[in-house]
């Protein structure tokens, strides 16, 4: 009886496994085919349709291995806030924010495809944290002269971009928002289903941001670890926004990167009270607010002392 009921339990498991697996490559597709991508034509004309008559327009940094799309709205001879996405995701995730009139009267605005998602260089992946930074960087290399300043916004996965390009390049980045970001390694949730799906037989089956996706993920601690003595080469003014309930990356990550920021112009964290991996849905006032209290801070609008919010 004991080894049936062992059985029993056993079967159930695999049964839970197999449901779990399915549903999850049902959503994935859904997913894919819903959000991640929209074309250069279609942000250009949703981004264009803003109340400053401002002409959104899509660009490209190339290199001979990779070419990396951005967006842009806005006036130039305002400061810059860039948005770097997460996993999986793309620049068309930001065209809400992109689309902020508030933002829009106060800074140009930018997102940025991460390598492997979007249109630059769909599914092929780049682990390298540094790297991604760097093409990034190229980017701003060629904004730096138009704006008085230069904000980045990285949430999630695109936090721990957006914090490496913060530390290997300090003279492009003014302003640092880190939200829900990865940035303490070993802390995050890692779903078996990253081991098992980048498995040979299964690989094929992934979406190419979902494959990107779990290369990332499984590549993260190594990434994490070699930034861990950098944080002392950030010079911006930072504000680390995280939900204290984060079930995918642990608050601890929000504490980690504060006490770190010892070289930081400015630095504030704010833990948000019962707030899970969803601020950019649930606190998109709390994330605006900071982008323009990075704005102030970093054209010396608002002196680091004073608490504006």
């Amino acid at each position: 009886m004991v080894y049936i009921r062992r059985l029993g339990h056993k079967m159930l498991r695999k049964k839970r496994t197999y449901f779990s697996l399915a549903f999850l490559l049902f959503l994935i597709y859904s997913y894919d085919f819903m959000e991640l991508r929209m074309s250069n034509g279609a942000m250009e004309r949703l981004l264009s349709e803003n109340p400053f008559g401002y002409e959104a327009t899509v660009g490209f940094y190339e290199t001979p291995e990779r070419k990396v799309r951005y967006l842009e709205v806005g006036n130039d001879s305002l400061p810059l806030i860039v948005f770097i996405h997460g996993a999986p995701s793309s620049s068309s995730f930001w065209k809400t924010f992109l689309q902020d009139s508030s933002l829009l009267s106060k800074a140009k605005l930018m997102a940025v495809d991460r390598p492997g998602y979007g249109y630059s260089g769909y599914g092929k992946v780049e682990t390298s944290v540094a790297k991604q930074a760097n093409y990034i960087a190229s980017i701003l290399e060629q904004k730096r002269a138009q704006h008085t300043s230069i904000v980045v916004h990285g949430s999630s996965y695109g936090g721990t971009v957006a914090a490496r390009l913060a530390m290997d390049h300090p003279e492009l980045v003014d302003g640092l928002l880190l939200q829900s970001a990865s940035v303490m390694p070993g802390r995050e949730k890692t779903y078996q289903f990253s081991h098992i799906t980048e498995h040979w037989l299964l690989r094929w089956a992934l979406p190419g941001s979902i494959h990107v996706a779990n290369l990332e993920k499984l590549s993260h601690k190594v990434e994490l670890d070699a930034m861990s003595n950098l944080w002392n080469k950030i010079r911006s003014a930072s504000i680390i926004l995280h939900g204290d309930a984060d079930p995918l990356i642990y608050p601890e990550n929000a504490t980690y990167a504060s006490e770190r920021l010892k070289n930081a112009s400015f630095s504030e964290l704010i833990m948000v009270p019962g707030r899970k991996h969803d601020l950019l849905w649930t606190k998109r006032e709390l994330l605006v607010n900071s982008l323009e209290k990075l704005l102030d801070i970093t054209t010396n609008k608002l002196s680091i002392s004073q608490e504006a919010y």
